[in-house]
């Protein structure tokens, strides 16, 4: 078959993939997606969706058919062997799943076929872009002398359909083919990591039982064994996780044990089991590969790239947020927008996070174990695991990533002060406000839609002192005159607000503000009927129905001084500023776009 050539080839359709294919579909790139499969996944292992992962699904406009669909887990509890009790487990322990204030939006479960349909189903509406299913990816190469030159296809991918082999030669190749990724193996890039000597058995299953927490996420480590419950969607289903004895062998393991297992555990609660709907047993391995790209031409994302245990549920979100730091900046390279050294900054980011996870993930897999229980004693680990379970709820949530200092996140310059509870380098996160011009309730980021574009937050500070309207003045004709970083790279055919839209947080009562005394910066004309945009201004206020926000005592930042934030289009933090560093605002922008 004819070479064809494309700007960006992704091998799998995976989470990593689809994801960053989203990206591109949004920002009106094309793609083309190899699947080996013959068509879309039917059933996938995966299903908890942390918080971090809801948040990137609503700022695609994504949420509401996830958060519809999904169970959500509110409780988790925590049960055990009672000591000197030979009648079977109690509970001990109930928590919230998520800590209050750490999201505002729920860890949920729902399977990762669905997950993915909605992906695709985004895709395909975006920019008609499709899969192409029945794709063998055989091997990749890389042309080391073309790697250079920007506009070369100089990577060049052999694929099989029918018998047939078909040649694909692209600008970028992203690596999403799973685990024994052949992407990976072409490269000659290693996994580094172990598995350990535990075996898990996973089932999802009707169960029928008088056990009273079938309904929530339970964690049961008793001396018959540990197990995890995570109810499903669709009211009755529920995945039950099953530590299997020391010594047992994966691949020797048969459905019966795992039934006979979780009876065992559930004593003295009676167990039975009306349909079992899908069951699989593994060992625990956390691998990360040596390296995530090659000459910045081939990336690595998803389990092509690191795997660890599903306990801490970070298989399918990682991945999706692999493909998450990925997909924009590709379109933003693309689009002539940003310089190819920001590719950099991929390995820099998920190399660290997938280390950093992996850590998490092998403690963590460590501490549900009843082996470990046994050789530390039952006591002092009742209470410390549960501990644990709630020091690690970040992790869970998805919200401990933090990227280090690069082009486009500097700490260094950073004065975080300013805004005490917003970290360089970590999601931006959410307070509730209310819009000045209609006096309508928003979570904050969920204006930080993903789109492609930058921000610049302005915590403008206190309506009633006259100082902060004069403030807002001077940086409203700063950012409109021609040393503005806004003025500088937006295109002058383009809206000004196309690649750099500056948000307004105000702090104070709403009533003692007119829409005139606004810098009408903040408010600019766009769109096809050049109309003004009043929906770029918000006030840390009181509302009708839904209470105050306090979002400038939730963000630490005093509401006399104000601060500037610089938020990217993934919504991790660059940058906190001084209202008035002009200086580190040109400096910064500088090295984001060409």
């Amino acid at each position: 078959m004819a070479c064809k050539e494309v700007d960006v080839l992704i091998c799998g359709s995976g989470s990593a993939g689809i994801c960053a294919a989203v990206w591109l579909a949004k920002l009106g790139i094309s793609c083309t997606i190899l699947e080996s499969r013959r068509g879309p996944l039917e059933i996938g292992q995966a299903d908890g969706v942390q918080c971090r992962t809801v948040e990137m699904f609503d700022s695609f406009g994504l949420a509401e058919e996830l958060l519809r669909e999904s169970y959500h887990v509110l409780e988790v509890t925590f049960w055990s062997s009672q000591d000197g009790v030979d009648d079977g487990i109690a509970r001990t322990a109930r928590i919230a799943d998520t800590q209050p204030g750490l999201s505002y939006q729920p860890h949920v479960i729902l399977n990762q076929a669905r997950v993915n349909e909605l992906l695709l189903d985004a895709m395909r509406k975006y920019n008609g872009q499709q899969v192409s299913y029945g794709f063998t990816v055989k091997g990749i190469e890389v042309d080391e002398p073309a790697v250079l030159d920007h506009e070369a296809h100089c990577v060049k991918v052999v694929a099989e359909k029918d018998g047939v082999d078909c040649e694909f030669k692209a600008k970028y190749v992203l690596g999403c083919d799973g685990a024994h990724s052949v992407v990976r193996k072409s490269l000659g890039i290693r996994m580094v990591g172990d598995s350990t000597d535990s075996v898990w058995g996973v089932m999802d299953i009707y169960p029928l039982t008088n056990f009273p927490d079938i309904r929530k996420k339970v964690v049961i480590r008793s001396n018959a064994g540990s197990l995890l419950i995570v109810p499903r969607e669709g009211g009755s289903l529920a995945r039950f996780y099953i530590e299997l004895p020391h010594g047992t062998v994966a691949k020797d393991v048969v459905l019966a044990n795992l039934q006979q297992m979780a009876k065992r555990i559930f004593t003295p609660y009676t167990l039975n089991i009306a349909e079992t709907v899908w069951w699989s047993a593994y060992s625990i391995g956390q691998r990360v590969a040596s390296h995530f790209t090659a000459y910045n031409r081939v990336f690595l994302a998803g389990d092509a790239c690191h795997t660890h245990s599903p306990k801490a549920g970070q298989g399918m979100n990682a991945s999706l947020q692999d493909g998450y730091n990925l997909g924009w900046k590709l379109a933003a390279i693309l689009r002539n927008e940003a310089p190819t050294e920001l590719l950099e900054t991929y390995t820099l980011e998920r190399g660290k996070s997938a280390a950093d996870l992996i850590e998490f993930d092998r403690g963590f897999a460590r501490s549900f174990s009843s082996r470990t229980n046994a050789l530390n004693g039952e006591d002092s680990q009742r209470d410390s695991f549960t501990d644990l379970f709630i020091k690690s709820g970040v992790y869970t949530a998805g919200l401990a990533t933090r990227y280090i200092d690069s082009s486009i996140t500097n700490a260094k310059r950073s004065n975080p002060a300013l805004a005490s509870n917003v970290v360089v380098g970590m999601r931006f996160p959410s307070a509730q406000v209310v819009r000045f011009c209609d006096a309508r309730v928003f979570q904050l980021s969920k204006v930080l839609q993903s789109d492609g574009r930058w921000r610049i937050v302005v915590f403008g500070g206190n309506v009633t002192n006259v100082t902060t309207i004069e403030r807002l003045r001077s940086l409203g004709e700063y950012l409109d005159s021609v040393k503005s970083p806004i003025r500088r790279y937006t295109r002058e055919t383009s809206d000004i607000d196309s690649l750099i839209e500056v948000i307004v947080a105000l702090s104070g009562p709403r009533s003692a503000l007119e829409q005139e005394q606004i810098p009408s910066f903040f408010s600019p004309t766009t769109g096809q009927w050049k109309m003004r945009d009043l929906y770029k201004v918000f006030v840390d206020d009181g509302s009708y129905n839904s209470g105050h926000g306090h979002a400038y005592d939730f963000y630490g930042i005093d509401k006399e001084e104000g601060a500037l934030v610089i938020v990217r289009p993934d919504q991790y933090v660059s940058m906190v500023i001084a209202l008035n560093d002009y200086g580190s605002l040109e400096e910064f922008f500088s090295g984001v776009f060409v």
